[in-house]
C-alpha cells in the first residue's frame, strides 16, 4: 500500500509537535497563537524549505517570542535583528 502524502499544513504540526518533544514544551498552534510554550517563555516553529527571513522575527517580537526553530535555517538579516533584539534562533532537524 502507497504511503499517503500529508499537505503542508499537517507536516507543519507534525513538525511542530516533534519539536515540543524535543524541547520538552507545551503544543499549541493555531492562527495568532504561540507554536509552542515551555513555561512563560513562546516558541515559533517553521518547516520552511527556505531560509526564515527578518519580517519572521520581527512578527516574533511583537508576539513577544523568545525563540524561533526553523528547520532550514535563517536569512543574514533575520540573524542580525534576532540577535539586536535578544531572540534566539534554533536550526531545527
Amino acid at each position: 500500500m502507497a504511503k499517503k502524502k500529508l499537505s503542508p499544513a499537517k507536516r507543519g504540526i507534525k513538525y511542530e509537535k516533534r519539536q515540543a518533544t524535543k524541547t520538552r514544551s507545551k503544543h499549541i498552534g493555531g492562527p495568532g497563537k504561540p507554536d509552542l510554550t515551555k513555561g512563560k517563555k513562546k516558541i515559533e516553529v517553521k518547516n520552511w524549505g527556505d531560509p526564515v527571513h527578518s519580517g519572521v522575527i520581527k512578527k516574533a517580537i511583537k508576539n513577544k517570542v523568545k525563540t524561533v526553530i526553523a528547520k532550514s535555517g535563517f536569512t543574514d538579516p533575520a540573524k542580525e535583528l534576532a540577535k539586536k533584539k535578544g531572540i534566539k534562533l534554533r536550526k531545527g532537524k
